[in-house]
């Protein structure tokens, strides 16, 4: 037992060193030091259950698969960001090694309190869809946000109606709708101060959150 424990931690701690040495453009190495990892207890795990006593071999084997696996996932989100970083008007922040966040002004999208699409936003969302479609391995979270302007209810209904039109036209030019779901915020979540005019654009905002599924 003590033996199987001095793997978990060995484990553990080359987590640590691979993350602190990954630089932002590092993600595929980042990602495929995490999957090692988590391989690595999984593997010790099973092969300790089973009774074989070889929690070593059992981390190595499945640090082995679970490296492969993040690399994998770490590529495929690479990918992901560098192509919707070309399409103009939105902003992509890469908040996780499984996650991208992508935000569009509410300006962008809709007219003053509106819920119908911007005609002019529909060509920004139909190549995001393509990106989306050309990655399938992902779940995509629509979220809607508002500023303070006006009562917290009717921003709450503002919010949700506007994350479902940005969903439903997602699912329209044929992203699965088992992959996107949609969430309103209302005026919950501000990014920046609603005393000033920049703030509260800045809050007026859509950000759509795309997580790899096996990561």
């Amino acid at each position: 037992m003590k033996k199987f424990l001095a793997v978990i931690l060995m484990a553990l701690m080359s987590t640590a060193a691979f993350a602190d040495v990954a630089t932002e453009r590092d993600k595929t190495k980042k990602g495929a030091a995490i999957g090692a990892v988590a391989g690595a207890i999984a593997g010790a795990i099973i092969h300790n259950n089973r009774g074989s006593g070889n929690a070593k071999r059992g981390a190595v084997i499945g640090g082995v698969v679970g490296g492969a696996a993040g690399a994998i996932v770490g590529a495929m989100m690479d990918k992901q960001e560098r192509e919707l970083r070309q399409i103009e008007g939105i902003d992509v922040t890469r908040t996780d090694e499984d996650e991208l966040r992508v935000t569009v002004r509410n300006e962008i999208l809709f007219d003053f309190d509106s819920a119908g699409l911007r005609s002019s936003s529909r060509d920004e969302l139909r190549e995001m869809a393509g990106v989306f479609n050309k990655y399938r391995d992902t779940t995509i979270a629509v979220n809607g946000h508002t500023d303070s302007t006006g009562t917290a209810a009717y921003n709450q209904r503002l919010s949700n109606r506007r994350a479902s039109a940005v969903a439903n036209y997602l699912e329209d030019l044929g992203v699965s709708s088992s992959r996107v779901d949609a969430y309103g915020y209302g005026e919950s979540k501000p990014k920046a101060s609603n005393s000033t005019a920049s703030g509260r654009q800045q809050n007026r905002r859509v950000e759509i959150y795309v997580r790899a599924n096996n990561a």
